[in-house]
């Protein structure tokens, strides 16, 4: 049995239409109002401003940042039984509500040490 024997003989392509810039401007947008637009993550936005806003420009602190921010998620593991794989736990670190940030906060500190201080991060990865 062939694969080629069971797949769709028709292909349909789509493909994003670009809109004139006049006539965006002509046509009229209508917006969800503020409110409705807010999320339920909006009680984070400070944390999330203030892990952005730090600024890795010493040394200690970038080590500090990248022994503590792990570069894989920890909790991710095949559980296995007599050498066999019985199930695997997914990666659970994109449940954090922050973790787009900690992990830019990791990446700003590797990027100080390899680009300012000119260290090898070889060990951080």
């Amino acid at each position: 049995m062939k694969v080629f024997d069971n797949t769709t003989k028709r292909i349909f392509l789509a493909s994003w239409v670009s809109i004139n810039q006049a006539e965006a401007t002509n046509t009229q947008v209508n917006q969800l109002p503020h409110s409705a637009t807010k999320s339920s993550g909006d009680i984070l936005q400070p944390l999330r401003q203030k892990v952005d806003s730090i600024q890795v420009r010493d040394r200690k602190l970038a080590h500090r940042l990248c022994q503590l921010i792990p570069a894989q998620c920890p909790f991710e593991r095949d559980v296995k039984l007599f050498g066999k794989t019985l199930f695997h736990i997914p990666p659970m670190c994109k449940l954090n509500p922050l973790y787009e940030e900690v992990v830019g906060l990791r990446f700003r500190a590797l990027c100080y040490l390899a680009d300012e201080c000119g260290e090898d991060i070889s060990q951080y990865c």
